[in-house]
């Protein structure tokens, strides 16, 4: 069953607590649907965050952040890898949720490339007619399964910003779904 895109207009901590064990569905160009759990994302919020693209306003780049929860924001990494991301919160507030890892896919760029996801999806809604969207998996995750970690590869936001446990992992999910 599909979430409805209205699961991500809520408080971004919350959405990324929740879309732990949730599935990120992906219709692929040959027309295969394939179904991964999540175990890692990383939260990205507000203008206080010095590791957002949004920390300094708005920009042609990362516009996307500031609509309502409920869509995607992929952009290119390094000039090589293209990142997901899904918005949450309300409209005007700029939050985003690095997808890290899914099923058995850990890296960003690793889960993108797999997904076969690039900048086409960048600002598409969460809904199966985009061809990628969040599902319901029957996966309960509890709270003392969850890794609270620091953010990956953000050393230039500074030592505050470097060192918050932002980075939700869990990794006991892939283990669940693989004895379903």
């Amino acid at each position: 069953m599909p979430l409805d895109p209205s699961f991500l207009q809520r408080e971004p901590a919350i959405v990324a607590r929740e879309l732990l064990g949730a599935y990120l569905a992906r219709r692929l160009p040959a027309g295969e649907t394939v179904y991964l759990p999540i175990v890692e994302v990383e939260i990205y919020e507000g203008f206080k965050d010095k590791a957002s693209h949004a920390h300094r306003g708005r920009t042609p780049r990362n516009a996307v952040m500031f609509e309502p929860g409920g869509c995607f924001y992929v952009y290119l990494c390094y000039g090589v890898h293209w990142l997901l991301n899904a918005i949450a919160g309300p409209a005007d507030y700029p939050a985003a949720i690095l997808l890290r890892g899914a099923g058995a896919i850990s890296g960003p760029g690793r889960l993108t490339k797999h997904l076969q996801v690039d900048r086409t999806l960048d600002g598409q809604l969460a809904v199966p007619k985009s061809g990628l969207w969040f599902a319901e998996s029957g996966i309960t995750v509890a709270e003392e399964e969850i890794e609270y970690l620091p953010r990956v590869g953000i050393a230039s936001a500074g030592e505050e910003w470097a060192h918050k446990p932002l980075r939700l992992v869990c990794p006991q999910i892939s283990a669940i779904s693989a004895a379903r």
